[in-house]
């Protein structure tokens, strides 16, 4: 069951990306000119998207990959060339209309089964795998810690997902609200510490059996956020 800060924060979430920044962030994940400030955060979630990649099977065919908080699709796009059954789903159907037109010619859009909705509705059923990069961070850490509890229940090999870690530099800047202009600026990112984000996961029930395995943080300019790998014990 949802907390009633989870669910609060879904509704802020799809509709600051529906009604508000849904041009912004489709321009920021596209190849279009954007100013220095957005220039880096395309450039770190780049890296990012690289790093999970990095970490997912090379050869994906036959297995299961639930892109949790899939954006306009990039990642649920480089799986699918990788021969993955993608599911990629997002709170925000601007986004997911975004990705569907964006699906490139050489991807069988029989492996992308795109869908506006919960990522945690157990209707989706298991996943070999689970991304969810960025998607997470703008909950508070326990609400973070219970959700990727929840997906792990309904995955076999890895869970991975980031978090906006704390530090000096970020969280003062993240008060600041510094990150875009105010007329289109997102919920505010939740930073955690990896320690925290890890004490908090493993006292989750569902989590028995789970354990952290690789991470990486990326720092491009105003882009910072770090991914973690989760994996059965």
């Amino acid at each position: 069951m949802h907390s009633p800060s989870y669910i609060t924060r879904r509704h802020q979430l799809q509709a600051y990306f529906d009604r508000t920044a849904s041009e912004t962030w489709a321009r920021l994940t596209s190849d279009a000119p954007v100013s220095r400030i957005r220039a880096t955060v395309r450039e770190g979630r780049a890296q990012m998207r690289a790093t999970i990649l990095s970490w997912l099977p090379a050869d994906m065919t036959g297995l299961t990959l639930l892109d949790a908080g899939c954006g306009t699709g990039a990642l649920s796009v480089e799986a699918a060339r990788r021969g993955a059954r993608v599911v990629a789903i997002d709170v925000a159907d601007s986004l997911v209309s975004v990705a569907r037109e964006r699906l490139p010619a050489d991807v069988d859009p029989a492996l992308v089964d795109f869908r506006t909705g919960d990522m945690l509705d157990q209707g989706l059923g298991r996943f070999d795998y689970v991304v969810a990069m960025d998607s997470l961070i703008h909950y508070r850490a326990g609400d973070m810690a219970s959700a990727l509890a929840a997906l792990a229940s309904r995955t076999e090999r890895a869970v991975i997902s980031t978090f906006a870690p704390r530090t000096p530099a970020l969280s003062m800047m993240h008060a600041a609200g510094k990150l875009f202009p105010r007329s289109d600026r997102s919920p505010a990112i939740e930073p955690v510490s990896e320690t925290t984000l890890q004490r908090l996961f493993a006292a989750e029930p569902a989590a028995a059996g789970w354990r952290p395995g690789r991470t990486r943080r990326i720092a491009r300019g105003f882009y910072t956020s770090q991914a973690l790998e989760l994996v059965p014990a």
